[in-house]
């Protein structure tokens, strides 16, 4: 281990620093840890013939050779080593790129094992851990997969043997099977975001086309979801699972299932208690809502277990519940709003009220959403006495002076004042109707009574003339 100097001693920023630049410079390759200076010899590859040149009789066993060709692996962490090999392989890649996207009639059946024997011995591999354990992706710089100018190529590749209009899933899946998937889903937590993006269309382009695959696929990202809640709390690649899983909700068959109702529940909820929500937040919120576009009947669960997970100390991801809560309330049917207005207004009256003003002026932000604001007007009843309190003392003690914060607050005054207005017209002219009404039906019975009595007279009166 080299010295560290004393300035490193003494500034233990600096010696922070100077760790993570050698870290850097050390870590170039996400599949291996260093280089082994033992490892055997990788044979030489030379360039065969090109496909286009070769008769319609030899392509096929040319592509053969090429895609056993392909399956030679090179390290990348040696940089001056099998120079003229790896670039043959690179050449020989991107050939088989072209020769897949624009021939017809190149799939034939025994062409389906060797493409994903070459698939698999390129980009499956065990994951090193981190090298740095403090790792976090919104500041440090991920680690990029050295082999990538191959390993592109053969995701390429893949890619354009999935979408070939030849291509035959009941033939495939003798080989695209369930291990297949899980060791492709083990790769979700590569570090190299390219890496994670190809995964991301191979695994949507596999549970499109593979019907006997897509419960497993489902049962295997519950799997990795739940170790990374309750175990690891560590997974690169959750931002890229959920986004998939959000294109698998949208066709989700009404009525919804119960398994997909428990994954809602089970899942996706719990995942809000995760120390790295930011990093997928925007997917999961879509998620969720798609599942109360789906069943609107789900949405009370779904806003008492948000509720349930509220943060206490995180402000950071308070703005972010608020914000999934308003994306919620956008959807939601005035039937849903009315069983969960008051739990709700109740935390968000808390919001309302934080002193930390990005939380108190997110909150403030669903008085300028117009389909909330009308939800909040039939309701205003229930609504108003529950945020009264806090919005009235913020109005006078909230230590924030901006003049944004002030006007908003003002223009929030000026529309409760608007309902309380509305409310007390109602009322005076249920009242005028009322008290209407009730002279009408007095006046009324009296004329009726002196009618009456005249009438009695007329008659007595006639009678005793006729005597």
């Amino acid at each position: 281990m080299s010295a560290i100097s004393a300035s490193e001693k003494v500034d233990g920023f600096t010696r922070k620093s100077v760790r993570k630049a050698v870290r850097q410079r050390v870590c170039q390759s996400s599949s291996q840890f260093a280089a082994n200076s033992s490892r055997p010899a990788t044979p030489e590859i030379s360039a065969l013939p090109q496909l286009k040149d070769a008769s319609s009789t030899e392509q096929h066993e040319l592509f053969m050779q090429k895609l056993h060709q392909c399956c030679v692996m090179f390290d990348f962490y040696d940089t001056v080593t099998d120079l003229k090999s790896k670039e043959t392989k690179r050449a020989t890649l991107s050939e088989l790129v072209d020769y897949v996207s624009t021939n017809r009639g190149v799939l034939v059946e025994p062409v389906y094992p060797e493409i994903t024997t070459m698939v698999s011995t390129n980009i499956f591999r065990t994951l090193p851990p981190s090298e740095n354990p403090d790792f976090d992706p919104e500041e440090d710089e991920p680690t990029l997969e050295a082999s990538w100018p191959h390993m592109q190529l053969v995701y390429e590749f893949f890619l354009r043997f999935l979408e070939n209009p030849d291509f035959q899933p009941n033939t495939a899946k003798r080989y695209i099977d369930q291990k297949f998937v899980l060791q492709l889903l083990q790769l979700f937590d590569s570090e190299d975001p390219r890496e994670r993006e190809f995964l991301k269309t191979v695994l949507h382009r596999i549970y499109g086309k593979f019907l006997g695959l897509r419960a497993c696929v489902r049962k295997q990202i519950n799997n990795i979801f739940l170790r990374y809640i309750y175990e690891t709390e560590h997974f690169n690649g959750v931002a890229e699972l959920l986004e998939i899983l959000g294109s698998i909700i949208n066709g989700f068959a009404l009525p919804l299932k119960a398994e997909h109702k428990q994954f809602l529940m089970k899942i996706l909820i719990p995942l809000h208690t995760a120390k790295g929500l930011a990093l997928f937040h925007a997917q999961l919120a879509y998620c969720v809502v798609q599942f109360i576009e789906k069943d609107p009947t789900l949405t009370e669960v779904v806003v008492r277990g948000l509720l349930k997970f509220w943060p206490k100390t995180c402000s950071q991801k308070e703005v972010m519940f608020l914000g999934e809560i308003e994306e919620i309330l956008d959807v939601i049917e005035p039937t849903q709003f009315k069983k969960i207005q008051e739990p709700l207004f109740k935390q968000i009256s808390k919001c309302v009220a934080s002193p930390h003003f990005q939380v108190a002026e997110r909150a403030l932000y669903f008085w300028n959403n117009e389909y909330i604001l009308s939800l909040i007007e039939e309701n205003n009843a229930k609504i108003l006495p529950i945020m009264f309190g806090n919005l009235y003392r913020i109005s006078k003690e909230h230590w924030n002076p901006e003049k944004k914060k002030e006007q908003e607050r003002e223009e929030l005054w000026r529309k409760l004042d608007e309902l309380r207005l509305q409310e007390r017209i109602a009322i005076q002219n249920n009242r005028h109707d009322i008290q209407f009404t009730f002279n009408n039906n007095n006046n009324n019975l009296q004329d009726k009574n002196e009618n009456t009595a005249a009438a009695v007279t007329d008659r007595i009166e006639s009678d005793s003339w006729a005597k």
